[in-house]
């Protein structure tokens, strides 16, 4: 008897060893938040310790399947707040181990999913961000009769592109010197003013400068004149230096990643408010202020936009520059540049040559040669708004894409012609390679 009581007490032991165990080892969901703006929505899980996860796609439905190993979960699912149209449902099934937790996303369509740990922080908990890109195309509503308009119309468009032009240096600051004694800061300046007046004589475009004179502009005063100026975009305008003669041409660079995550802290921990951000980010965060959770997600996606946009104007600026300058670098550049660190406005700095180059520094400081950088710079950005016009501006009114339903007894010629354009313009904008057209075909129209 007393044998069998021991053994019991030894399995009773074993028990509540291995269940202590479990309970110190598991991880712990504690809570789920979601967010979506900008085609962009984001789900995050706050752990007790850093995750071990694997995931994989569904398809019909779609579904995102994530497994937390040695995980279990505290949050209701059913009270968790979805947010955006990507994102139906969270919901739980059951796991391959029955340690783990295996929680599905239900999606309204097929994505490619960013899945990654971020680790503790004074703030915060250990978390699993789930970043899903809505980059499924909306299909318009096919009419047989008109086309479909996916912009608002003329009458309704009235604001300006603003560009905030950034003349580097100034007064105190001379910025580099060439050999012949030219001072940087009087080669951007006139410049800055060039591409601001190019701007101002664009129809749906406005021009502006952080500096009109000779003096000096702190750098982290620089991006807040644009923001006070509601900019769409941030320029800043230099001439390269180097210690020797010989290198020369022009470079465009943009923010770093790395440089991107510091100011996003920054401005969590420091006294800048992110209620300043433009694009709406402000005004949604001025309704939810101590939510520093909302405040990192909006912030990160802010500057994610500003950064993409950023890079792909500063492509189309190399791609003008090359047609007037040499370039000492062919495609844009990274770096860690505080005239660039706004997280809610796309800007590039524009090294327009080296000074220290004797030819260069006579060509920076010919105003013909600044005239052709200043329209290259120029064209290079209104290509790329009339692409791509934001949402209520009158560039989106006389520059946003028309579609069109092919209907039965359409050709390119007829469709070209109703239109006043091309059958060559139609083929290029729709990447078409013969003159064959299908009942219910969405073409682009383009505009000239």
């Amino acid at each position: 008897m007393q044998r069998r009581f021991f053994k019991w007490c030894i399995a009773l032991s074993v028990l509540f060893w291995t269940l202590s165990v479990q309970a110190v080892t598991s991880n712990q969901i504690s809570d789920i938040r979601t967010w979506s703006g900008s085609g962009h929505t984001r789900v995050v899980l706050d752990l007790t310790k850093e995750p071990q996860f694997s995931y994989f796609r569904l398809r019909n439905p779609d579904r995102l399947v994530i497994d937390l190993a040695a995980t279990h979960n505290e949050v209701n699912l059913s009270k968790v707040h979805i947010r955006g149209k990507l994102l139906k449902r969270i919901r739980r099934s059951t796991p391959p181990k029955k340690a783990d937790y295996r929680l599905v996303l239900d999606l309204s369509s097929r994505v490619k999913p960013s899945v990654f740990p971020l680790p503790a922080t004074q703030k915060s908990k250990p978390r699993l961000v789930i970043d899903l890109p809505d980059n499924s195309p909306v299909p318009p509503k096919v009419t047989p009769s008109k086309p479909v308009k996916t912009q608002a119309s003329a009458s309704k468009a009235t604001r300006d592109i603003i560009v905030v032009m950034d003349a580097g240096h100034g007064g105190k600051d001379t910025g580099a010197i060439g050999p012949h004694h030219k001072f940087e800061k009087n080669v951007t300046l006139p410049i800055a003013k060039k591409v601001a007046a190019l701007f101002n004589k664009e129809p749906g475009m406005k021009g502006m400068l952080t500096r009109s004179g000779d003096y000096f502009i702190p750098l982290d005063k620089r991006s807040e004149i644009a923001r006070q100026d509601h900019a769409d975009l941030l320029i800043s305008i230099h001439a390269d230096g180097f210690a020797s003669p010989e290198p020369h041409g022009a470079s465009v660079w943009v923010l770093s990643a790395r440089r991107a995550n510091r100011e996003i802290n920054r401005w969590l921990d420091q006294s800048q408010q992110p209620t300043e951000l433009l694009g709406g980010a402000g005004e949604v965060l001025k309704t939810s202020p101590n939510d520093q959770y909302l405040a990192h997600a909006l912030l990160d996606m802010s500057m994610d936009h500003s950064m993409n946009t950023g890079f792909v104007i500063a492509s189309d600026i190399v791609d003008q520059l090359k047609k007037v300058t040499y370039m000492h670098k062919r495609k844009p550049q990274h770096a860690s540049l505080a005239v660039l660190k706004a997280p809610d406005i796309p800007s590039m700095l524009v090294e327009t040559g080296f000074i220290t180059n004797p030819k260069e520094e006579k060509l920076l400081n010919s105003p013909r040669h600044q005239q052709r950088i200043a329209n290259a710079i120029f064209t290079g950005v209104r290509n790329y708004y009339r692409q791509h016009p934001p949402i209520g501006t009158w560039y989106a009114a006389h520059y946003g894409k028309v579609k069109y339903a092919v209907k039965s007894g359409d050709s390119l010629s007829l469709i070209a012609q109703r239109y006043q354009t091309s059958v060559e313009a139609i083929k290029s904008t729709n990447k078409l390679r013969s003159n064959v057209l299908s009942i219910g075909q969405v073409l682009v129209i383009p505009k000239h």
